[in-house]
C-alpha cells in the first residue's frame, strides 16, 4: 500500500482528496511561502507547492507528498493571506467590480523513488461591485483571513461573486483534474471531481 501524506491543514483540501477517494493523512508543512510579483504566478505556485511538498517529504522519504499552494492574482499583483482585518477589507475593495486569477500549483514528490510531478491550473473569478458594508460584514465572519486573496468562493459564489470560468476546484485550493492524473501515474487510484462533487465536498 503506498502511503499518501497531503501537506496542508486546509479543510477545503482535505474534503476534495477524500471526495477524490484517496486514503491519505494530513500533514501540515512548516514551510515559508514568499510571493513574487515579478514572475509569472503559475512559476511561484510550483515552485511552493513543490517546497510544501519536500518539507514533509524529507521527514517521509517512503510517502507520496502532495504538496499545493494557492495564489490570487489582481492587477499583476501577488495577494497573500491578509495580516489583519483592514488588510482584508482592502483585497475585497480592489476585487470589487474586476475579474481576479487564481493559480494552484500542484508537487508530488516521493523521495525514495525519485519521483517529483509538478502542475499547475488557472481559473478565472469574477466578482460583482461590493459595498463597504457588504465587506466589513464578511471579514466580521473571520473567513478571509486565513485564504490567499482575502475570501473563499464557496462562501461567496451567487451573491460577492458573479461567476468562474475555469476549474472551480482550482480555486478551492486543489484542481483534482491533474493531481488525478499526477497520482494514477504513480499507482494511486483518484478520481477527477465534476463541478457538483467539488461543490459538495467543499459545502457550497
Amino acid at each position: 500500500m503506498n502511503r499518501v501524506i497531503l501537506a496542508s491543514q486546509s479543510p477545503r483540501r482535505k474534503e476534495l482528496l477524500t471526495a477524490m477517494g484517496v486514503d491519505f493523512e494530513a500533514i501540515p508543512s512548516d514551510f515559508e511561502e514568499h510571493l513574487d510579483d515579478a514572475r509569472d504566478p503559475a512559476l511561484v505556485a510550483r515552485e511552493l507547492a513543490l517546497g510544501k511538498a519536500m518539507a514533509v517529504a524529507e521527514k517521509y522519504p517512503d510517502a507520496y507528498v502532495i504538496g499545493s499552494d494557492t495564489i490570487v492574482t489582481i492587477n499583476g499583483r501577488q495577494l497573500e493571506k491578509p495580516v489583519d482585518e483592514a488588510d482584508a477589507k482592502a483585497m475585497l475593495r480592489e476585487l470589487s467590480g474586476k475579474p481576479n486569477y487564481v493559480t494552484t500549483g500542484l508537487a508530488v514528490v516521493n523521495l525514495s523513488r525519485n519521483v517529483r510531478l509538478l502542475n499547475d491550473d488557472t481559473a478565472t473569478v469574477f466578482f460583482n461591485d461590493i459595498s463597504d458594508d457588504e465587506i466589513a460584514a464578511y471579514v466580521a465572519t473571520g473567513d478571509p483571513m486565513d485564504k490567499a486573496g482575502g475570501y473563499s468562493v464557496q462562501k461567496l459564489l451567487g451573491n460577492m461573486v458573479d461567476h468562474i470560468e475555469g476549474d472551480i476546484a482550482t480555486v478551492v485550493g486543489l484542481p483534482t483534474a491533474p493531481l488525478a492524473r499526477m497520482l494514477e501515474g504513480c499507482g494511486i487510484t483518484a478520481r477527477t471531481l465534476n463541478e457538483a462533487d467539488v461543490a459538495d465536498a467543499a459545502g457550497f
